[in-house]
């Protein structure tokens, strides 16, 4: 019993994931929620405008993610010499 405990804590950490932890979608749904969660205690209905504020932020984020993927292509392109 004491082996399968030893085993559980010293299994290594996983690393990072980069992509993940900068991506736009998290970004855009803290920020949605953050405002849909402000209008619904101001309106007092916060049933309504939590899930409008995340839904407005995954949208919001999804382009963060898109901006971050043209610039990338953008600069790939610049490298290769024109004929």
């Amino acid at each position: 019993m004491e082996d399968k405990r030893k085993e559980l804590h010293e299994q290594p950490e996983q690393p990072v994931d980069k992509k993940k932890a900068d991506s736009g979608m998290i970004l855009g749904l803290c920020l949605g929620l953050a405002v849909g969660a402000g209008i619904g205690a101001l309106t007092k209905n916060l049933g309504l405008w939590m899930p409008i504020g995340m839904c407005l932020g995954l949208a919001l984020g999804m382009s963060f993610d898109g901006e971050k993927k043209k610039k990338n292509e953008r600069d790939d392109g610049d490298d290769q010499p024109q004929a």
